[in-house]
């Protein structure tokens, strides 16, 4: 189906994607995962079910992506040129006319369709799926997405009622060992205790809930005279559920705009204040920054990719990784110093850019075009140093009677060998 393409493009194809796709699923599931223990926790504390877990992790999925697909897009490059560097195979293909610019030609189309995925994701996808993550965590806090009434402890509803259960059966369908005080505004309170229970909805009023309760007791202190005991062997208790206000509007932060909002707010809109332009304007300059610089991944990815000759280092990887993050927080440090409007947008975040790209540029001009040149030559020099002395510090050493028996054997060995033959 793809004879029409080059062998060796399809040869790097199958380089880059398999470790490109492994990488991004990786860092994915990684911050997925740190999301997650979190929001189990956050879930727990707010009672609600823990299937909005899994609903508000999938709303930061493509906030996640836009992070993943460049150290992914990065990664997939640099391991697939270090493969073809540490095998000699770059060598053949250098030695054929092959340049890197050529052979660099599918890590491009790679790019992109992956710059492509990343402009829809940062600037449509990510600020909505944003705001519907803030209305899950609002619903949740305010119990829109149900709660649950722990066991043991002592719950608040509606602001004047306090409510304890000793143990729940049948999936909350029984309770045992109710206690609850119920106050008014006339300083009057009920003190009621029940051997069972059960919530029963009602049909009338959906903001209000029945706790039926069999086999207790009721105590009436009214502040003034002597309390009243009553029994009974059943009593409906209502419960007024606190009233739900609606979420915001989306636009509270500048993060919630897709695109054309924020044009229109950071330069075509005269009515909005200067605060609401300077963070449209370095919102939009963040994303776009970001996904500029994927076009020079690749770059990055060749110049960091290929070890000394004789070398199996993978120094480069490491430095990779830690030039991505570092630039990611430089912009996002950017972007908050813009949003105040302590500094120009442009400055922030253009001026970072073109310094790494200027960097990145010397780097891969090192490695393609100068003869031997390395991008990391002082520190893979520096590298190798540093192994070396761990390594001594580290190997297994002989026993002193074991190197002296060694010695004195090299030593016969060599006085046979230049004993004259008889």
């Amino acid at each position: 189906m793809f004879n029409f393409i080059p062998s060796i493009d399809r040869y790097i194809f199958r380089l880059v994607i398999v470790p490109m796709l492994g990488v991004f699923a990786l860092a994915a599931s990684l911050l997925l995962l740190d999301k997650m223990l979190r929001l189990f926790d956050f879930v727990a504390i707010e009672g609600g079910p823990i299937g909005v877990v899994f609903k508000m992790l999938g709303a930061l999925i493509p906030e996640y992506a836009s992070l993943a697909i460049p150290l992914g897009l990065l990664l997939g490059v640099l391991l697939a040129f270090r493969k073809l560097a540490t095998t000699s195979e770059l060598d053949t293909m250098r030695a054929v006319g092959l340049s890197y610019w050529r052979l660099l030609r599918v890590p491009y189309a790679i790019t992109l369709v992956l710059v492509a995925v990343n402009v829809a994701l940062v600037f449509y996808v990510q600020p909505l799926s944003r705001y519907y993550y803030e209305q899950m965590e609002y619903e949740l806090r305010s119990g829109a997405l149900g709660a649950s009434i722990k066991v043991g402890e002592f719950t608040t509803l509606a602001d004047r009622m306090a409510l304890r259960i000793e143990q729940s059966e049948d999936e909350g369908r029984r309770l045992i060992g109710i206690y609850a005080r119920v106050s008014n505004d006339r300083e009057q309170t009920l003190t009621i205790s029940a051997q069972e229970g059960a919530f029963l909805a009602t049909s009338d009023d959906p903001d209000t809930i029945i706790l039926g309760l069999t086999e207790g007791t009721i105590i009436q202190d009214t502040g003034s005279e002597t309390p009243r005991v009553l029994s009974f062997s059943r009593h409906d208790l209502p419960i007024d559920l606190p009233k739900i206000e609606e979420f915001r509007a989306r636009g509270d932060a500048s993060r919630e705009y897709i695109l054309p909002e924020l044009l229109s707010i950071g330069w075509a809109d005269k009515s909005s204040t200067k605060s609401e332009r300077d963070a449209s304007q370095a919102t939009f300059n963040y994303r776009l920054v970001e996904v500029v610089m994927m076009l020079l991944m690749p770059l990055l990815a060749v110049a960091l990719a290929i070890p000394p000759k004789r070398s199996t280092s993978a120094l480069g990887v490491f430095v990779s990784i830690i030039l991505v993050v570092a630039y990611h927080k430089v912009n996002q440090y950017g972007e908050d110093v813009a949003t105040l409007g302590r500094i120009d947008p442009i400055v922030a975040l253009w001026g970072p850019f073109f310094l790494f790209a200027a960097l990145i540029l010397w780097m891969y001009y090192r490695t393609a075009h100068v003869p031997g040149g390395q991008a990391l030559g002082a520190l893979e020099t520096l590298f190798a140093k540093l192994s070396k002395q761990v390594s001594k510090l580290f190997a297994r050493r002989k026993p002193p009677s074991l190197l002296a028996d060694h010695s004195a054997d090299q030593a016969a060995e060599k006085d046979s060998r230049l004993a004259p033959a008889e």
